[in-house]
């Protein structure tokens, strides 16, 4: 079943690119994930078995120079993968104690099922093979399972295997953090279930949450279906409970270990309590066999909506699978039935401590055209948290909903008020929470939602007040200038994150950024569209219970015409004052530093300001040209009576392209995409970049933290959304595909207001196929001017145009 050019190899073990592995092959089913430690080694230097439910969060205190520092952490539940092997009373295997003879790691992205096996030698000059394959299930939320396979090579004796649940378990994957109070569970209880089944309960120490779990622990011997009768032992504490399995074993001759586990939390619907939902399950769980082809059999079902074909460039191919796997694992149909948001760095580490940012913007293009209920779920964890917003907004004095930069358990604000520069050593004002354009992202994410599945219950019901409730915020936070006659926005961060006040100054953010100002004029220049996508009687309800008074939507209309947008050496400034900033000498610091996509950092450690200098983190003003095509963002230009054509575009692109470090791989995903018409070899490397960037670790240790889902969402919008062309616009499906001589061959599902469509280019040609099975309501798709209506079954093909080459650089685009 698995495909051998598919997936992620190691052939040896290397101590220092563990933790990499162990993230990059992490299992998971959008309900929980774990990381891909080898089931035999524990918490240490070189290895982090961590396990994280969607939800799970739990604030600590430490005190830090003799004051509080409240954290909120996405918490690392009890370790289950416990299986460790004794042979005849010797020390359990490990890694470092054996010599191994030969060693493969394997991740299978079809699956998303780690796999090892390794032939070791241990002190007594015994050989055994080892082949370890285990899953979390995508068809059982709340399962996982182990399947061992122990072969003898040249000895026969007694083994001892040992299954255990560990609560012992801390927050330390993220060196920074270590510092930080990191133990957020307490023991509750441990208990057996039956002969062959141990059970473990916790609770997080603040939030009071319960997690249990069960596992089934049997041994059999080579293809016998019935378990093995074998000695077992019970050694439990109140945070750890093990059993002890002892049997012979003979030359050559296999013997296999199956641990089945259930995972349950007291967040969970339709259980009295977890413990007992964990071991009623557990002992109803099939074989491994049994629940392996089921969980198969649910990944492949998603690869089938979900796969994204790039067969005539085979890196690019397998890192785009193995993307849509790990988003997958995050963002699954399980997913949907919790009370979950994205975390940016996924659900196999503790980067970030599991906040909740806006790459929750990347991640949802892919995911509305293919399982869109998900989507639907994640806005909803902002919906509930509608409250919170409004009472922050209120608190700063504002109106309407004003959401956190950093989000976790019930919305209110996580951004730390100081952070560890890993370079200094020192503790640093953090200053992020003034990034408000978050605001602006989860407007712009249920607009998008709403343009790819119609879902007028969904607008009437929540989306229409969310966004109504944002709009407010950000008339409130704006201020009339007369001299100007524009409004304007002071005191927030853009994206770019290296400049969080003005040279000199203590005041905190800076003033009309250029990004936030612009979103905020499609804000109010939408609101008008989403009200119309009412009912009167909707409209009029949600109007009269907000109490939105027609001075209010006029004031909104008014802003959509009059924002303030800086401008300098015929560019967009990235904020106000910009312009007076200082250039920085690029050279000196590329030649100085292996890496300098953290500038403020290396910065900050010589005794210097970001703040002084042209710079940027990642992409800011640049953002505008990523999230809309020109015929999106002209007309808001236009309405703002400030002039705008491709010329300007492609200067300001070109300009803040030279002077950004690109330290957030986001950064990546977003030039790739705006580098599309202007310069397609710089467009295909950064894409390259961004496909490589959590893969290859080009960060230099951030990815074992957790993979970015950012990024790897992101790059599966880049090439629908920008390199295929695929957008929305009034209804009509259109494509403009970029870089065709890259994409011969590239196909991929995708389900347009409930319609499901395929989708191909080939020969030059771009097909697009209504599926009749699933199909929902007729669709228009268009290209380079032609329209066509597809019913049930039809498709239609048109001829691409030429266009620019994407393998030979050309003159007038920006730098890469």
């Amino acid at each position: 079943m698995q495909d051998p050019d598919f997936g992620l190899d190691y052939d040896r073990f290397d101590s220092a690119a563990e933790g990499l592995r162990e993230a990059l092959t992490s299992t998971g089913n959008g309900y929980f994930c774990t990381r891909g430690t080898a089931e035999w080694e524990d918490m240490g230097p070189v290895h982090y078995p961590g396990t994280y439910v969607h939800g799970i969060y739990n604030r600590e205190t430490t005190i830090m120079g003799g004051r509080p520092v409240l954290n909120e952490d996405l918490v690392n539940v009890s370790n289950w993968l416990v299986l460790k092997l004794r042979i005849e009373d010797g020390d359990a295997i490990r890694l470092d104690n054996v010599d191994l003879l030969g060693y493969r790691h394997t991740y299978d992205i079809r699956s998303a099922t780690v796999m090892r096996e390794m032939t070791f030698r241990d002190h007594s000059g015994r050989e055994t093979t080892l082949r370890s394959r285990r899953f979390v299930s995508m068809a059982d939320s709340h399962q996982a399972a182990i399947e061992w396979t122990i072969t003898p090579e040249n000895w026969s004796g007694r083994v001892e295997v040992v299954s255990a649940l560990d609560g012992r378990v801390t927050n330390r994957v993220v060196a920074r953090y270590r510092q930080l109070e990191g133990r957020h569970l307490d023991p509750v209880s441990p208990r057996t279930f039956s002969d062959e089944t141990i059970a473990l309960r916790v609770q997080t120490r603040q939030s009071d949450i319960y997690v249990a779990e069960a596992a089934r622990t049997r041994v059999f011997r080579g293809n016998d279906e019935d378990p093995y009768h074998v000695e077992r032992s019970l050694y439990q504490m109140e945070d750890y409970i093990q059993q002890v399995l002892v049997f012979d074993v003979e030359r050559r001759k296999p013997v296999r270990v199956e641990k089945m586990v259930s995972l349950f939390t007291s967040r969970d619907n339709a259980i009295t309590e977890p413990l007992a939902a964990a071991g009623r399950h557990v002992l109803r769980y099939p074989d491994f066999a049994t629940s392996f082809a089921e969980h198969w059999a649910a990944w492949d079902e998603l690869w089938d909506i979900c796969d994204v074909k790039l067969p005539g460039e085979p890196r690019a191919h397998l890192l785009l699978g193995l993307h849509v796997a790990h988003v997958l694992q995050v963002c699954s149909r399980h997913t949907a039935r919790h009370d979950a948001g994205v975390p940016a760095r996924g659900l196999n580490g503790e980067a970030y401590r599991g906040h909740v940012f806006w790459d929750e913007m990347y991640v949802y293009p892919f995911l509305n055209l293919r399982i869109p209920e998900v989507t639907r779920s994640l806005i909803l964890y902002r919906y509930r948290r509608l409250t919170e917003a409004r009472w922050a907004a209120s608190e700063a004095g504002y109106r309407g909903a004003m959401f956190p930069w950093q989000s976790g358990s019930d919305g209110t604000e996580e951004t730390q008020e100081v952070h560890l520069n890993p370079m200094s050593g020192q503790w640093d004002p953090d200053r992020s929470r003034n990034q408000r354009h978050i605001n602006a992202a989860i407007f712009y994410n249920v607009w998008r939602f709403h343009q790819a599945t119609d879902d007028a219950e969904f607008l009437a019901d929540y989306g229409a007040e969310l966004m109504v409730e944002i709009a407010r915020f950000w008339a409130s936070i704006a201020h009339w200038n007369p001299e100007r006659e524009r409004y304007e926005i002071h005191g927030v961060m853009g994206p770019d994150e290296f400049h969080e006040h003005y040279p000199g100054s203590d005041e905190p953010g800076v003033r009309n950024n250029a990004y936030t100002n612009v979103m905020v004029a499609w804000v109010m220049a939408t609101v008008p569209s989403v009200l119309e996508s009412l009912s009167a009687i909707r409209r009029t309800a949600l109007l009269s219970r907000l109490a939105v008074a027609d001075e209010e939507l006029a004031l909104w209309e008014d802003m959509s015409r009059r924002m303030f947008v800086p401008f300098h050496l015929g560019v967009i400034s990235q904020f106000e004052g910009y312009d007076e900033l200082e250039e920085l000498d690029w050279d000196r610091y590329r030649a100085g530093y292996p890496d300098i996509g953290r500038l403020d950092r290396i910065l900050r450690a010589e005794g210097d300001d970001p703040n002084r200098y042209k710079m940027a983190k990642q992409a800011d003003t640049v953002m505008l040209f990523f999230l809309f095509d020109y015929e999106e963002l002209e007309p808001v230009f236009a309405r703002l009576g400030y002039p705008f054509d491709r010329d300007l575009a492609e200067r300001t692109i070109a300009y803040y392209d030279e002077r950004t470090s690109h330290g957030s791989t986001l950064s990546h995903v977003t030039f790739a995409s705006v580098l599309a018409d202007l310069d397609p070899p710089g467009s295909w490397e950064r894409f390259m970049l961004a496909l490589e960037s959590d893969v290859s670790d080009l960060q230099g240790g951030t990815t074992k933290e957790g993979i970015h889902m950012g990024v790897m969402s992101g790059t599966l919008d880049v090439l629908q959304r920008t390199y295929v062309g695929t957008r929305i616009d009034d209804g009509v499906l259109v494509f403009r595909p970029r870089l065709v001589d890259r994409l011969d061959g590239v196909s991929f599902s995708i389900r347009f207001r409930g319609t499901p469509l395929r989708v191909r280019i080939t020969g030059g040609e771009l097909t697009v196929l209504a599926q009749a099975e699933g199909f929902h309501v007729p669709i228009r798709v268009a290209l380079d001017g032609q329209e066509h209506e597809l019913g049930a079954g039809d498709s239609c093909v048109f001829t691409l145009p030429a266009q620019r080459s994407s393998t030979a650089r050309q003159s007038g685009g920006a730098r890469s």
